[in-house]
């Protein structure tokens, strides 16, 4: 019987072949950036934790890949007749192996025993922690830890941070004792049906599906993907929410192509983009559009924002995983048309929010159109800054008044094939205006990689000049974003530019 650590105990929950190829084929495994960035959210996460469950320091951290993992479940078993917390301890029965990551010791009749807590950078208990937290009391109770308790912290959204390296409150504790303790037979059949699919020489078969991402990214898609027909025109660009009846007939009939999608189960942007696609000709109701912008005289603002969030907030007076804007570009166009630009950049390391907020106000005037690309997303942000500064809000939320949003422009009167069911300005742009390219930026190209850029030019090891770089890289991708948008309202206006 092969050992099977937790994380692959829960891929088979998620999908067996994910399982399969997890331990026969690992190298096919290619996690992407998101996934990544969530690995180095929850070892951050960890960290405070270990901080917040030993404030004096007494606690021990083991790290099997240092020491290896015989000789950590080794001391995990001598340090568990100690009362000291224990960080990362090992446990191993019935063919699993898990790592709990924190174990705090308590006296239960007069005996040493233990209460066990997983840390999660989620804002809430989710299912699968559920399913985790099964296995790994399963697994310590069964390797004979005398353990009482089991729960699970998660991070309180709602939690402010009061600065001076103070996260007392930041994590949510959830009890699952109950529930968990009585699913031993449950994950003992886990396990062995694991065992049944790992023993296989085959791959299982198993099509692609919403379980590719649910509940978490599998690294495997590309790989899965690659061994599938695939589509010529997918149903997967259809935009919007699909009807139950789209959904059921999809099903039913094992439906893949576009063009097998029967016109009648459609909604009127799904129609729309289904006969953009097989025709090859892209839609433009010039004369709507250019009615739905009629009413908006300049001089207008286009403006974007970038933002930065952290699960563990660093900077005093915000709350975990809130957007916090670093940066903004502003393009003016005048009623003689003259184009200017101005932007907003803070890379010292500070909370850039005041200061933002003040040269946001400053910038865009006290009348005029606002263009935004997705208008929730900025005006979102500026409410939040009317909140958190007061003394701004009157002029802040002035702003949302002004808000004109061109995402709604572009979804109802065009369409390009090349969009593949997208409305996103990276996705509109090439098509309205091909000779504008994100590609042809050096460095940061889109949203996440602004957001690792600002992370970079904050790290204490960032030398001036690579700080320097990513300063007009950052500045050069926002501005991209809002002349971008004073190009698709030209286009939509039918409004000439002065070159």
């Amino acid at each position: 019987m092969r050992t099977l650590s937790k994380s692959k105990l829960l891929a088979y929950r998620q999908c067996p072949k994910q399982l399969w190829l997890e331990v026969h084929c690992p190298k096919l495994r290619k996690d992407s950036a998101t996934t990544q960035a969530s690995f180095a959210v929850g070892y951050q996460v960890g960290d405070i934790a270990r901080r917040l469950y030993d404030p004096k320091g007494n606690g021990v951290l083991i790290d099997p890949q240092v020491d290896g993992f015989d000789a950590a479940f080794a001391r995990t078993q001598n340090l568990l007749q100690s009362a000291q917390p224990i960080f990362e301890a090992g446990f191993r029965a019935e063919g699993v192996l898990v790592l709990a990551d924190v174990m705090l010791p308590v006296i239960n009749d007069g005996n040493l025993a233990w209460r066990m807590v997983e840390v999660k950078s989620s804002t809430s208990v989710k299912d699968y922690h559920r399913d985790d937290a099964a296995v790994q009391s399963f697994v310590a109770r069964a390797s004979g830890v005398p353990l009482t308790k089991i729960a699970l912290a998660h991070i309180d959204s709602d939690w402010v941070y009061p600065g001076n390296e103070d996260y007392n409150g930041l994590l949510l504790e959830n009890d699952l004792t109950e529930e968990v303790f009585d699913r031993g037979d449950e994950v003992r059949g886990w396990i062995a049906e694991a065992q049944q699919i790992v023993a296989n020489k085959h791959e299982p078969s198993i099509s692609t599906g919403k379980h590719c991402g649910n509940p978490n990214e599998c690294g495997f898609l590309p790989y899965c993907q690659s061994q599938e027909p695939q589509a010529e025109q997918p149903i997967t660009w259809l935009p919007g929410r699909r009807s139950n009846g789209l959904q059921a007939h999809i099903e039913a009939h094992g439906l893949t192509e576009l063009r097998d999608v029967p016109d009648e189960l459609l909604n009127d942007r799904q129609r729309r983009v289904k006969v953009a696609t097989l025709s090859g000709k892209p839609y433009f109701d010039k004369r709507a559009a250019a009615q739905a912008l009629a009413a908006y005289k300049l001089p207008a603002y286009f403006l974007d924002f970038e933002t930065i969030q952290f699960a563990v907030p660093i900077w005093e007076g915000t709350r975990p995983y809130q957007q916090i804007p670093f940066q903004f570009s502003l393009h003016r166009l005048s009623r003689t048309g003259k184009l200017k630009q101005q932007a907003f950049l803070d890379l010292t390391g500070s909370d850039p929010s005041k200061a933002f907020a003040e040269a946001l106000v400053a910038v865009c005037g006290e009348r005029g159109p606002i263009f935004v690309y997705n208008a929730g997303f900025e005006t979102a942000r500026i409410r939040e800054l009317s909140e958190r500064f007061p003394y701004m809000a009157k002029p802040l939320l002035a702003l949302n008044e002004r808000v004109v949003d061109l995402l709604r422009v572009a979804r109802d009167h065009y369409y390009h094939p090349s969009q593949q069911g997208s409305w996103s300005i990276k996705a509109v742009l090439p098509a309205l205006c091909p000779d504008l390219d994100y590609g042809d930026l050096v460095g940061v190209q889109n949203g996440g990689m602004a957001m690792n850029a600002f992370l970079e030019a904050l790290a204490p090891k960032t030398s001036k000049a690579r700080k320097s770089e990513i300063e007009q890289q950052l500045l050069a991708y926002c501005a991209l974003d809002t002349y971008a948008m004073v190009r698709l309202w030209s286009a939509f206006t039918g409004s000439a530019l002065k070159v």
